[in-house]
């Protein structure tokens, strides 16, 4: 095997288990590249009580002093991005540019984590004569991430980075699929003194989801994946009392008007749809095509064609996801659909193993929008639909039941703003096809998106991660009273 064997990461030391241990696939070629242990309760227990135990002393640090070790562990994320690249590279497949950029979002994660004592300060007001009232925010106490394998890296930097700049105490479960990555987070982690107990990252699959929404210790979770296991998360953590915001799947609307500069909104669509091998909730997945746009359509299909796996396409996580995603445009296909650009049988070029998990990008245009399946396809699987106005295409994506992100292609702001303040979701972009908000702004979006209040990153994460508490002052009675004093 190319990696050590996974194992669970507690009270600061890798810790070994007698649990079945499951295969870590590399989409690259199929080869097993590491083992991963498929714990439950008990390990989970173990994390929890050096968290817990951990968390009086973490949080008795001032904001300060949890801030330097941000500021170091983002120092050791500078020198090791081509590391972490490569590891991300081996066990999710994206090509080594992607798997960069991905850690890159990481430093800019850990950068707006570094600057939460500047914003965290509170606020104080004299609110009658000798009383003052003043907020602050209080850390919750052992909370857990639960993340996915599309961004081994960065999404576990949605919440890991602010979770303890905060002064929490966080249980990390990593994706049984892409736990490799997370090892590298915890010895880095280390290395720039974390203190033991502060970071648990535990191993497994449903049993060990279902036991960090379960256990009492855990104060609050946090969720990424499919909408289907979003809602299950979200009605189990809630129902045990706890605090859980829960990101689910998406098929993102991208609304295409006649005014639309051809050569960058081809370019931008293709590279949202197909980056990542559109395993991101963010990706383009559905052109909506407002009155004539062939001219546009045409440019699309000529820009998908440069996309070619193993060239500059990564492969899918896994056999299974390139199997559903077949089935799907050959049902498509068999319900009347026309293939603009087919990857079925795409070859695999340059570095690519004929072995791994690729498909190419494929563009599948509906005579009617009904037709058009509601479903994520999650793939290199792009969907165009035509109307005749404005009304028509808005309707079209308000019927969606996901919210993550619309975008409108014009060079219209009237346009523009119509379709940012009338489409339902929560992430919104102009001229953009992966409209994801930069620190400070939070990430998140609506509808079956997501499930709980408030956002996971930025500002929105700090609410998520604290509660506040107001302290109401009074130092020496006053000759003139009234209710406050």
């Amino acid at each position: 095997m190319k990696y050590t064997e996974v194992n669970n990461f507690i009270n600061g030391k890798f810790v070994q288990t007698e649990k079945p241990r499951f295969d870590v696939i590399s989409p690259l070629d199929g080869k097993v590249i590491s083992t991963v242990p498929l714990c439950g309760h008990s390990e989970l227990d173990e994390a929890v009580t050096a968290a817990k135990n951990a968390f009086p002393g973490w949080s008795g640090q001032t904001s300060k002093k949890r801030s330097e070790v941000l500021y170091r562990y983002h120092n050791i994320l500078l020198n090791h991005i081509a590391e972490i690249a490569a590891s991300i590279h081996d066990e999710n497949g994206k090509n080594i540019g992607e798997a960069t950029a991905e850690v890159e979002k990481s430093i800019e994660l850990t950068e707006f984590a570094c600057s939460i004592p500047q914003i965290t300060t509170g606020e104080i007001l004299k609110v009658s004569d000798g009383v003052v009232c003043q907020t602050e925010y209080t850390p919750l106490g052992v909370v857990a991430s639960i993340c996915p394998f599309n961004f081994p890296h960065m999404v576990p930097h949605w919440t890991i980075p602010n979770i303890i700049a905060l002064g929490n105490c966080v249980i990390l479960k990593p994706s049984e699929q892409v736990p490799v990555t997370a090892l590298k987070i915890a010895e880095m982690f280390k290395e720039a003194g974390l203190p033991d107990g502060v970071l648990n990252i535990v191993h497994g699959g449903k049993e060990m989801v279902e036991a960090i929404c379960d256990h009492p210790g855990i104060k609050a979770v946090s969720f990424v994946g499919s909408t289907e296991i979003a809602k299950v998360v979200y009605r189990r953590a809630t129902s045990n009392l706890k605090r859980c915001l829960a990101l689910g799947g998406a098929k993102n609307h991208l609304l295409v008007f006649p005014d639309a500069d051809p050569d960058m909104t081809a370019a931008d669509i293709t590279a949202s749809f197909s980056g990542t091998s559109g395993q991101r909730c963010m990706a383009a997945s559905v052109m909506v095509a407002v009155g004539n746009v062939s001219h546009i359509i045409e440019k699309l299909c000529a820009e998908t064609r440069k996309v070619r796996p193993g060239l500059n396409l990564g492969p899918l996580i896994s056999q299974a996801s390139r199997e559903k995603i077949i089935k799907y445009i050959d049902q498509s296909e068999k319900n009347g659909a026309k293939i603009l650009v087919d990857g079925r049988l795409a070859p695999v070029e340059g570095a690519g193993d004929k072995n791994g998990f690729y498909i190419g990008p494929t563009i599948i245009e509906y005579a009617h929008p009904e037709n058009m399946p509601a479903e994520e396809v999650f793939g290199p699987v792009f969907e165009i639909v035509h109307v005749r106005s404005l009304d028509e295409a808005i309707e079209l994506e308000n019927n969606s039941p996901y919210g993550n992100a619309a975008s409108a292609f014009t060079q219209s702001g009237g346009l523009a703003d119509e379709v940012a303040s009338r489409a339902s979701a929560g992430m919104i972009g102009v001229n953009i096809g992966v409209p994801v908000p930069r620190e400070p702004f939070s990430f998140g979006g609506w509808n079956d998106s997501k499930f709980g209040a408030g956002d996971l990153t930025g500002k929105g994460g700090i609410e998520f991660w604290t509660q506040l508490k107001k302290v109401t002052k009074k130092w020496k009675k006053q000759e003139k009273t009234n209710w406050m004093s």
